[in-house]
């Protein structure tokens, strides 16, 4: 399966233009953003989970990233409500699930093999964070206020998600949970809407793409 899998050229995944795709656990669906791969896959997708649903114990041979959008989502090592961002690295395990639902964005099969770093973060009360960088990517949160601009230095590619809020990007407008990519070199700027924007981003990871 492939899907904008095509690196050298720009994304944009709107969030109520994609459906949503039920995963082989039961009361699991996702919206793929983009995925190289069948189950086991290189993958940006945001996974909703219903009540009580759960996938079965897995390792992450690739490492895992997610940020929690709404519920709690939760494993053997705790709770993770709104606003949690977490980092499973290489050769971690866990058995997710969600006892009241929860929705997610998760990343799959993109950690640098020898990362070993955890990471569990949360993005509430906070302003512009770094959530985390190494040499390979640097990922971070922006709170915008209504009409900042914010400069998107693609050198190396990029990606934005919008967690709440609206902007504008060359002439294209992105709500709540809508994603972009940018491919390497590019260079652009988004501009907060009237009720500003807060917006997840990941840069310098996509070079090794194209």
């Amino acid at each position: 399966m492939r899907i904008n899998a095509d690196f050298t050229k720009r994304v944009a995944v709107h969030f109520d233009q994609n459906e949503w795709i039920a995963s082989p656990a039961a009361g699991v669906e996702r919206k793929m953003l983009d995925r190289i791969g069948e189950e086991v896959a290189r993958a940006t997708t945001i996974v909703r989970f219903a009540p009580g649903s759960a996938f079965s114990a897995h390792t992450h041979d690739g490492g895992e990233e997610y940020l929690v959008l709404d519920g709690v989502f939760q494993d053997e090592t705790g709770d993770f409500p709104v606003g949690s961002y977490v980092r499973n690295p290489p050769t971690s395990s866990h058995t997710p699930s969600a006892k009241e639902g929860a929705t997610i964005l998760v990343k799959l099969h993109q950690f640098d093999p020898d990362d070993r770093t955890e990471v569990r973060r949360s993005i509430n009360g906070q302003g512009n964070t770094q959530l985390f960088k190494d040499a390979h990517e640097d990922v971070r949160v922006f709170n915008l206020a209504a009409g900042e601009a914010l400069d998107l230095d693609a050198s190396h590619g990029m990606e934005l998600f919008v967690i709440d809020g609206s902007l504008r990007e060359s002439d294209e407008d992105f709500t709540t949970w809508d994603w972009l990519r940018l491919p390497p070199g590019a260079r652009s700027t988004a501009v907060a809407g009237a009720s500003g924007a807060r917006v997840w981003t990941k840069t310098g990871h996509l070079a090794q793409m194209v």
